[in-house]
């Protein structure tokens, strides 16, 4: 993904898929599966006329080799944020190193963890990652 995007266009993504998520966990509220979720923000998504790719195959290079991998990401929203959708307990430290490597391998500057079994989207099923791409955006 070679991006020409800027801070604002991924930071006012971001709000819109925050809003979608609102929106999904308003209507449906915590408890259900995680793919359940992820239809019903694809459905947002189309709504709202944003470009995204769900279920995004995530190759790895190594060494001049691609190693084509079952990989995926949950999301990617108009090739500039990476969105791994969730319905757990809690939030792992696994679920975010797993973030934070699609972001590098797949060149995005910012990525969404979203956990729909919360009581609120906003305080506690959300967290937001950035990496240096990001902090290259003008």
């Amino acid at each position: 993904m070679k991006n020409i995007v800027s801070k604002s266009f991924v930071d006012a993504l971001e709000y819109e898929v925050t809003g979608a998520c609102i929106e999904i966990h308003k209507a449906l509220g915590p408890g259900l599966l995680e793919s359940v979720y992820h239809r019903c923000l694809e459905k947002e998504l189309l709504l709202k006329q944003i470009a995204f790719i769900s279920e995004h195959k995530v190759d790895v290079e190594y060494k001049g080799l691609i190693i084509n991998t079952a990989l995926r990401v949950d999301l990617v929203i108009e090739n500039c944020l990476a969105i791994e959708l969730k319905s757990v307990e809690m939030f792992h430290p696994i679920y975010e190193a797993q973030l934070l490597t699609y972001m590098k391998l797949l060149k995005a500057p910012k990525g969404l963890l979203i956990n729909f079994n919360c009581t609120n989207i906003i305080h506690n099923g959300k967290k937001t990652f950035v990496n240096e791409l990001y902090r290259d955006l003008l």
